[in-house]
């Protein structure tokens, strides 16, 4: 569960977003999450769309995004940006924890610079769990918070296990 921002600091965000895309881009830290053709991944907290766009690409047609976020505009954003690109690989979710995906269906789940929002971090987590394949893949980045607290919230929970710390992101495997 994450505080909605206003329509003001989204705006705010979407803006700093463009800068750390051009810096980072999205296709460049999605590398290191290891994402295939046919892959199912949900980007959990999407924002403006950035990382569910360039999953989309790298999962092709056979492939499914679900981009979840609470905030209005973010999903606004993000349908804008499928009408243009043409897209038919993102589903929306308008959520704030539960996905309505169902058991063992996502192969990676995203929580990119979002879990330090969070104010309930482990019913995420748990619901994150359920969703994940057996042999599914949590990825975190996380910019601006405690790096160690963020990966404690994880592992504290005893549904995933630290599997590799890339440049830009930290990966768990389902337990």
């Amino acid at each position: 569960m994450a505080r909605a921002l206003s329509n003001v600091e989204f705006q705010l965000m979407c803006f700093f977003m463009k800068f750390r895309d051009k810096v980072n881009p999205p296709h460049k830290i999605l590398n290191e999450v290891g994402i295939q053709p046919g892959f199912f991944i949900l980007d959990y907290g999407c924002g403006p769309g950035s990382f569910s766009l360039a999953a989309a690409q790298l999962v092709g047609k056979s492939g499914k995004i679900f981009a979840l976020d609470i905030h209005p505009l973010a999903l606004k954003k993000v349908k804008k940006k499928i009408t243009q690109l043409e897209y038919s690989n993102i589903e929306i979710i308008k959520s704030d924890c539960y996905t309505g995906l169902g058991d063992n269906s996502v192969d990676v789940a995203l929580l990119f610079d979002i879990i330090h929002m969070l104010s309930e971090p482990e019913k995420i987590l748990k619901e994150i769990h359920r969703i994940l394949k057996p042999e599914g893949k949590l990825s975190l980045t996380i910019h601006g918070s405690d790096k160690k607290k963020a990966i404690r919230e994880v592992e504290q929970t005893d549904l995933s296990q630290f599997l590799f710390e890339g440049e830009h992101t930290y990966n768990f495997s389902k337990i």
